[in-house]
């Protein structure tokens, strides 16, 4: 083999190593490096281009940022025996590499170790407190009046007010599982419950109970409705009748004073020529006494025949 040939496989086999031997640590990441499976020297946590042995050591990456962890939601009951669903989140990190590498090695057992320390943490915490701690941080005035619920009715006030609060829960979670999970290297960042829920039967029941509230609010509204409707019908015939009164009383007047206008000015013109008037009168009387039905006998010098006594043909 000529010298030109040696010299390009020792290249290639300089190359292969330098490439073997380089690795590169992001922003996002820290390095253990182990040889033969042990540790050996620091962890590698500043970013860049960083060297080993190659073959005899080998770099094991751990992420450094934040990381999140997903509970299962389950199903738990509170201090006043409700049963509730509870989903719950974390974020963590890895602070400690090497003790991370030397116990759980892997972000898959880290999520085991985290599963099997903050659900108990979280049952715990659940089932020593009231449901309305669990739901609340704060005991700020709620705006949940609704229109037609007599506070005769409402909850005591005693029942909404909370003791601890949801922040102090999560805390106490934080603080019990913390020291656990440090054995590992990893540091327990924060931890919230991201979301509550009754379970299907009570869910049911809290339903039937807003049900039946709601038909008994409308009820009243019914109820209140109708006696609103008498009230405004009875003022429609009470305004009816006194307007028909007024009109009566007003038409009766009209009438009284056309009648007497009408008196005055029959009295005027009869009382030109009082004979006309009293012949008139008495053809008047003569229409209405005599008919086919009635008989009248009368002596032949009745004043009632006066006029009749000097008609000739």
């Amino acid at each position: 083999m000529s010298l030109k040939g040696i010299g390009i496989i020792v290249l290639v086999v300089l190359v292969a190593l330098a490439y073997a031997s380089a690795y590169i640590v992001d922003e996002t990441e820290q390095v253990v490096i182990t040889q033969f499976g042990k540790i050996v020297g620091e962890p590698k946590t500043d970013p860049g281009l960083k060297f080993k042995i190659p073959v005899i050591q080998k770099a094991n990456f751990f992420a450094k940022n934040l990381l999140d962890w997903d509970g299962d939601p389950g199903q738990i009951p509170t201090l006043d025996k409700t049963f509730i669903w509870v989903d719950t989140f974390a974020r963590w990190k890895i602070v400690d590499p090497i003790k991370f590498f030397q116990t759980v090695n892997n972000q898959v057992a880290a999520v085991g170790k985290l599963n099997d320390i903050i659900d108990p943490a979280v049952r715990n915490f659940i089932t020593s407190h009231r449901l309305i701690d669990a739901v609340r941080k704060s005991n700020r005035e709620l705006d949940t009046t609704e229109i037609g619920v007599d506070e005769s009715q409402a909850a005591p006030r005693a029942f909404y007010t909370i003791t601890i609060g949801r922040e102090k829960i999560t805390q106490g979670i934080l603080e019990q599982a913390q020291p656990k999970l440090a054995q590992f290297g990893i540091e327990l960042v924060d931890v919230k419950i991201k979301r509550i829920n009754y379970v299907e039967e009570v869910q049911k029941s809290v339903y039937n109970r807003m049900i039946a509230e709601r038909k008994q609010i409308a009820e009243k509204f019914r109820s209140e409705g109708k006696g609103e409707a008498q009230k405004i019908l009875g003022d429609k015939n009470r305004d009816l009748q006194q307007i028909t009164s007024e009109a009566y009383k007003t038409a009766q007047e009209i009438k009284g004073k056309a009648d007497a206008e009408a008196i005055k000015i029959y009295a005027q013109a009869y009382n030109v020529d009082p004979e006309f008037y009293s012949f008139m009168q008495t053809l008047e009387i003569y229409e209405q006494a005599f008919d086919e039905t009635n008989s009248l006998v009368l002596s032949t010098d009745s004043e009632f025949l006066k006029y009749l006594k000097g008609y000739s043909d």
